[in-house]
This record gives structure tokens, C-alpha cells and sequence, in this order.
């Protein structure tokens, strides 16, 4: 074999034949083949609507005996939006251990990583494969595409609507049998009503001459080890945790964009009653105040938002707190606490960045 061990590194959304295509093509020249899934730590969105133990289902049930004989092996990994560092640091570790692990059959580790060949595989169809270029130290295979350019999103914009279409040209027959019973549950549903919504949104853009751009605000409220958080009460995102905030009015400025959506949503209030503005505003602090870009955070479309880190007085008895707008509901929420599975696009991502937990 050429190598001892190759990364192919994917988020499977679904797993389909493209996929395939390079896997076995990765195990004809691999002793063993470890499949990194990633954005392993979201929730359940249009881009990202399988959970990593449903994709790592679908990766069993086409390669059983690749699985049971240890030449395949499944591994989750973290999306770490905004920190590239991070991620490649991630990998590098998980890799590591893995192999480590997988040569001492669970035992002592003996030897390091020099004793072994490694590279990742995939190929550069896009931007989003530019990660193969973040690990000089490894080798490096790309594969031709087989049957064309198969894309996981035309896949998931066939399959997700209220007729839902099978993949059963461009997926394996496993993963194909599994849509076919994940079509018939709630989530499937509350997925479908989630693009609809989604849809409905983008087409009252459509007759704009260029794709719109949309600015918001973020309030990242820290007191006590705590974080303020609302429930979602509509879609898209409806019922899961997010950072107060929303849409800037063409006549706000971002700060004050910021406190008026913090007020709106939570009611903040101290034993006093309802906090001022001005004195919302005091406990900003400026030069933690970042932009979050990343092109895909909102399915709405292309969504810059502007965070801004409000750090309230330490105190036992944090500010009273009451769900108003469009929040089901206001809460504070223990840091250590936190499920990033349980947050809006990238709100968790925000707050790991603005935080540093």
C-alpha cells in the first residue's frame, strides 16, 4: 500500500456517490482510511440538516466490513468558524490520536506518527476544499471526479420539499434507504417547513438588481460566569438559542442598533426597573467588537453581522430578564452549560470567539 494512513475530510450532507468515489479510491492505495465527518458540534439547518451519528450511520451501512475490519475508521469533528488555526490545530490532533490508537490496537503507545505514512485525500472542487493545502507535512491525493460534479446541495434541494425526491442515481443504495425512512419523521418535517421559509424569504429579493446584502447586530451579554440568550419564537431557526439582536434600521447607528434590540428582546432590568440606553451602552466594550463575515452563517443570504461584547457588573443576583419581540424567550445561561448543537447559525461561534470559552 502507498500509505498507512489517509484523512479524507467531508461533511457528508448527505454521503453520496462523489463521496464514495473517493473513498474507494482512497482504500485501494490505504492500509487504512479515516474519515474525518466535519461540522460535527451544529444543529440541524438547511446546510447542515444530518446529525454527524446519522452521516456516520449512512458511512457503516455502505462500507460494513471496511468498518468491522478497522480499515475505515469515523471520527467527528468540530467546526471552529473564524479560526482556521483552531480547526487545523484540531485536525492535527484528532488525526494523531487516532492513528496512534488505531496502530497500538487501544494499547500503550509505542511509537510516534515518523513511523507512519499519512495524507489526505479529496478533491478541489471548490472553495471549500481549500483546507488541503493547510498540512504540508502530510501527503496529498487528489481524486478525478467520477460521475461529474455531484453536489450535496442540489441533493438537499430535491430531497427537502413536501414531495420529497430520492437520490437513488446519486447516492448509495444505504444512504438512499435511510432518506427514505428519515423523510417519514418530525424533524424531516420541521426541516422542510425551515426552506420553505427560507425560500419564501429570497424570492422577495429576487427583482433586486444585485443579491442583497443584509447588516445586523449581535449583543454578547456576559455576567457572573453567565451569558444572556433567547429562544427563538420564529423561523428561520425556530426554538433554538441565540444572541439577542437583528436587522439595523437605515437610520440607526450600530450601537445604538444594538442596545434597542437587547431591549426589545430581553426587557434587561436591575432592581431599579428597565435599564437606560445610555446606560446599556456604558457597559460595551468597544474594543472587543468584532464582524462575523463568513459567507454561509445565514441561509437567508449573504448576512454581515456586527457583535458587541456588553460586560455587566459581577454581582449575585444577576439583571432580571423577560423573553419580547420576536424571543420566546430572555434566559441566562451558566457558560460551562452550553451545547453548541443548541445554537442559531453561528451564534456559538460568535460567543466562543467574543468570549474566549
Amino acid at each position: 500500500m502507498e500509505y498507512h494512513y489517509l484523512a479524507f475530510i467531508g461533511r457528508f450532507q448527505p454521503f453520496h456517490l462523489g463521496h464514495k468515489h473517493v473513498l474507494d479510491e482512497a482504500l485501494a492505495v490505504s492500509e487504512c482510511v479515516l474519515v474525518l465527518v466535519g461540522s460535527a458540534n451544529v444543529t440541524r439547518s438547511p446546510r447542515n440538516p444530518f446529525t454527524f451519528e446519522e452521516r456516520a450511520q449512512m458511512l457503516r451501512d455502505t462500507y460494513p466490513y471496511e468498518v468491522e475490519t478497522g480499515r475505515l475508521i469515523i471520527k467527528p469533528l468540530d467546526d471552529v468558524t473564524y479560526n482556521d488555526v483552531a480547526w487545523t490545530s484540531d485536525v492535527q490532533k484528532l488525526v494523531a490520536q487516532t492513528v496512534l490508537t488505531h496502530a497500538n490496537k487501544g494499547g500503550e503507545i509505542l511509537h510516534g506518527l515518523t513511523d507512519f505514512k499519512i495524507g489526505l485525500v479529496g478533491y478541489g472542487k471548490d472553495g471549500s476544499s481549500y483546507y488541503l493545502k493547510m498540512f504540508p507535512d502530510w501527503g496529498n491525493i487528489s481524486i478525478k471526479p467520477r460521475y461529474g460534479m455531484l453536489s450535496s446541495t442540489d441533493i438537499r434541494a430535491d430531497y427537502f420539499r413536501g414531495n420529497a425526491a430520492l437520490p437513488r442515481d446519486n447516492c448509495p443504495d444505504a444512504v438512499v434507504r435511510f432518506l427514505d425512512a428519515f423523510r417519514t419523521t418530525d424533524v424531516f418535517a420541521a426541516l422542510v417547513e425551515e426552506i420553505a421559509f427560507v425560500a419564501e424569504y429570497k424570492a422577495k429579493w429576487s427583482t433586486a438588481p444585485f443579491d442583497p446584502v443584509f447588516v445586523t447586530v449581535d449583543a454578547v451579554v456576559v455576567q457572573s460566569g453567565h451569558v444572556l440568550l433567547v429562544r427563538r419564537g420564529q423561523q428561520p431557526g425556530l426554538g433554538r438559542l441565540a444572541l439577542p439582536g437583528g436587522f439595523v434600521d437605515p437610520s440607526e447607528p450600530l450601537r445604538q442598533s444594538v442596545v434597542r434590540e437587547l431591549k426589545e428582546e430581553t426587557q434587561i432590568a436591575d432592581a431599579k426597573g428597565p435599564i437606560p440606553p445610555a446606560m446599556l451602552a456604558s457597559f460595551i466594550e468597544d474594543a472587543q467588537s468584532r464582524v462575523f463575515d463568513d459567507p454561509y452563517r445565514s441561509a437567508r443570504g449573504r448576512t454581515i453581522t456586527h457583535a458587541f461584547l456588553f460586560r455587566l457588573p459581577d454581582r449575585k443576583r444577576l439583571f432580571s430578564v423577560k423573553g419580547g419581540d420576536d424571543a420566546a424567550h430572555a434566559h441566562w445561561y451558566r457558560l460551562g452549560d452550553l451545547d453548541p448543537r443548541d445554537f442559531f447559525e453561528d451564534h456559538w461561534f460568535i460567543l466562543q470567539q467574543m468570549t474566549g470559552i
